[in-house]
């Protein structure tokens, strides 16, 4: 990616076939789970594996079946690539074809930048009314906060959280050690990569130097319909402030790591380039850390999922200790869908010696609810371990033969 204050010149170019608006949306995917397209219909959905016995909230999702993507286009391609972004990984959730697609920018496009005569980028300074201009208060407030972050692989974007501390996605640093950091102002300083975990999809990095301040993150877990607003990089574009709505919480995605974690849906627009990037609310605090969105095609189709906050804080804070992050289990299993229809997580076995079998869960036993969220899938349930820790106390609601029981247990480790 080019970065000059100019786009360099180009030479005369023979005729191309026309493209679709905006000009640098990754190349096509096939439609996930074999669909000839958006109008088609569903296929029938095969019949859902019982899930094998782990010592986990529930057993690893069945496998995604493998894909093969032709790329299109003078596009390179390198296996982080084929990891990250080139893939659409199809898995099966509420019985339907559902692609997940990382949001790593690896075009090298041509940005532009505003500039003054030193260089650097120049803001003019504005008052916002909060109640007139929302969006505005909080693209305003939150953007400072928000930066690029390049590697030799690709680019994606990231939160500062604390002094000179920076969240963003595991998948957005990769394998690298440093990184390159950009503020909103265009300063670029080398970043050190503290420590990324897979399994929830969040990195850390420090990079001093920057006028980036911490951001406020949201103490009150969002509610569906309400404002959200994600700030980052799609395509490079640096600073670039989109707005929609929640549109779902706790909605269960699975990754590439099979891992489960209950997102925030949104359909404020995201792309390549997002990931690891704000997801705000009204109040100008962060709720989400962008991940992934839903397309059979790479480019955004208004469905949208952010790592809730008080996830990739707690990970984040693990990782800058220098910890390896465990994750929280329950020691039982269960299917996707209960016997009789009914909305919950059936417990099909419990591991013996497990959490949850040393606060008398049973088989046969239907959890409705966790510390008062109702849990209506095992789906559901596996994602709400991304939010909790080995060792601490959960409240899990029971319906044994009719009759509903609260539970004290103390998680263990997933292993």
């Amino acid at each position: 990616m080019t970065w000059d204050n100019q786009p360099p010149a180009m030479p005369p170019q023979p005729p191309t076939p026309p493209t679709p608006a905006g000009g640098w949306e990754p190349a096509p995917m096939p439609p996930a789970w074999g669909s000839s397209g958006p109008t088609a219909p569903t296929p029938p959905v095969p019949p859902v594996p019982p899930v094998p016995t782990t010592d986990a909230w529930g057993g690893a999702p069945t496998p995604p079946p493998e894909r093969t993507v032709t790329p299109s286009g003078p596009r390179r391609s390198n296996s982080f690539l084929r990891v990250a972004v080139a893939l659409v990984v199809v898995v099966g959730l509420f019985g339907l074809g559902f692609g997940i697609r990382s949001l790593v920018d690896d075009n090298k496009t041509t940005v532009v930048r505003s500039s003054s005569a030193n260089g650097q980028v120049t803001t003019t300074a504005v008052t916002i009314d909060p109640g007139s201009e929302p969006i505005a208060y909080v693209a305003a407030t939150v953007s400072p906060s928000v930066v690029q972050i390049e590697t030799t692989e690709g680019l994606g974007s990231g939160v500062a959280y604390d002094t000179d501390l920076f969240i963003t996605n595991a998948h957005v640093v990769g394998t690298a050690t440093t990184v390159t950091v950009r503020d909103s102002h265009g300063t670029a300083v080398k970043g050190q990569v503290l420590g990324a975990d897979t399994g929830t999809d969040i990195a850390v990095v420090r990079a001093t130097g920057l006028q980036a301040p911490a951001a406020k993150l949201a103490a009150d877990k969002p509610h569906v319909g309400q404002i959200a607003v994600a700030v980052g990089s799609p395509y490079g574009l640096e600073q670039t402030v989109t707005s929609g709505i929640v549109s779902a919480v706790n909605r269960p995605v699975p990754n590439e790591k099979s891992v489960v974690i209950n997102m925030i849906q949104t359909d404020a627009s995201i792309n390549p380039g997002n990931s690891g990037g704000a997801l705000a609310n009204r109040n100008a605090e962060i709720m989400g850390i962008n991940s992934s969105i839903y397309s059979q095609t790479g480019e955004n189709t208004g469905i949208g999922f952010a790592i809730p906050i008080s996830t990739a804080k707690r990970v984040a804070d693990q990782l800058a200790a220098g910890k390896t992050v465990a994750r929280a289990g329950l020691g039982l299993s269960g299917p996707s869908t209960t016997p009789s229809g009914s909305a919950g997580a059936y417990v099909q076995s419990v591991t013996s010696g497990g959490a949850a079998d040393k606060a008398g869960i049973k088989s046969g036993d239907l959890i409705v609810a966790i510390d008062g969220v109702p849990v209506r899938s095992f789906d559901e349930l596996r994602g709400m371990a991304s939010g909790y820790s080995p060792g601490d106390k959960v409240v899990v609601e029971i319906n044994r033969d009719g009759k509903i029981l609260d539970v004290d247990v103390t998680l263990g480790t997933l292993k």
